[in-house]
């Protein structure tokens, strides 16, 4: 968490990525921001499909509907905000000559999305009512 924290200040700053190491291949640096661009596609995807549970299943009950819509939403917010500091993250190991950080966060997202899904499955299996 400390080091997210201290991240947070290099996304508004990128000469600041800049001035660290020598600049990388330019293909890796637009592989980097090729990933963070699907990073923010998925991001997109799960907000959108939070207001969509929301919006369009008003026949499932609140607590339902509200806490499968919370989940996709948190899950998006959570996904733009690691899409950003993975890139810094990854930008200045490329600048410094390190391996690339491993991250345990696809993992945290798929299971999260599993889990809606599974839930999306018992809902229509017993019915919207329930």
């Amino acid at each position: 968490m400390i080091k997210f924290v201290r991240n947070v200040g290099l996304w508004f700053a990128p000469a600041r990525i800049r001035a660290e190491g020598s600049t990388p291949d330019y293909r890796f640096s637009l592989a980097n921001e090729r990933t963070f661009l699907a990073w923010l596609r998925t991001a997109l995807a799960l907000i959108g499909g939070g207001f969509a549970v929301d919006q369009f299943l008003p026949d499932l009950r609140w607590g339902w509907r509200v806490g499968l819509a919370l989940a996709l939403l948190a899950a998006g917010v959570l996904c733009s905000l690691r899409a950003v500091n993975h890139w810094v993250r990854c930008e200045r190991a490329m600048r410094r000559g390190e391996d690339l950080p491993a991250s345990r966060f696809p993992a945290l997202l798929s299971i999260v999305v599993a889990v809606v899904a599974l839930a999306m499955v018992v809902v229509v299996l017993l019915g919207w009512a329930g």
